[in-house]
């Protein structure tokens, strides 16, 4: 039974004259396993003497639960992506949400976290998964029909950098370290690229 109902039960029992004691055993009686505690039916027949008719809630002050709705989604994303750097604090003041809704956008529905003082996703958006998958099937089918010729003239490539050295991530440690940091940096770039056409 929802408790809306037990509300308007509890409201007979107060208009018929039972007090709190009696409105409990008659709600045990016929509710045994869902009848509502003995501070709820004290804490509505309190109500009731105070002059309320509504089983209903009362309206609550303060901003709907409802804040995580698309145009927000759209607003923090574009938020993010203008500067990566962004606190989930400033989002918060600058969409007019609670520091909360803001994380719970940035990690449930946009799916990114921050790494080295910027917020990178976690995984592939749709488009590009859907993007590899292609590529990687017309790869697929240029190997099957001649897989000799395919592994010999295939180059894939990705600007991906890999550096010898520890990324900043703390600012007071820069002075400290900056020299030895910057003295062994070695770059070696690996090119990958999923969607090359064979030569």
């Amino acid at each position: 039974m929802e408790k809306a109902e037990f509300r308007v039960l509890i409201k007979h029992c107060f208009l018929t004259g039972k007090n709190t004691v009696e409105a409990k055993t008659w709600l045990n009686k016929h509710y045994e396993d869902s009848a509502p505690g003995k501070s709820t039916i004290c804490d509505w027949y309190s109500k009731f003497k105070r002059g309320r008719t509504s089983t209903e809630d009362s309206k609550r002050s303060g901003r709907p639960k409802d804040v995580i709705i698309p145009e927000i989604i759209r607003e923090v994303r574009h938020i993010v992506l203008t500067d990566r750097r962004v606190k989930v604090r400033e989002i918060a003041e600058a969409v007019d949400i609670s520091t909360g809704s803001a994380a719970s956008i940035l990690h449930d529905h946009l799916h990114m976290k921050k790494l080295n003082l910027k917020w990178v996703p976690h995984f592939l958006d749709i488009e590009q998964r859907d993007k590899r998958v292609a590529d990687s099937k017309s790869c697929l089918d240029m190997f099957n029909r001649n897989p000799s010729e395919f592994l010999r003239r295939y180059i894939t490539m990705d600007g991906t950098w890999i550096h010898h050295y520890i990324p900043e991530s703390n600012p007071s440690r820069t002075k400290r370290v900056k020299a030895s940091r910057w003295a062994g940096k070695k770059q070696l770039k690996f090119k990958t690229n999923y969607g090359a056409q064979c030569l």
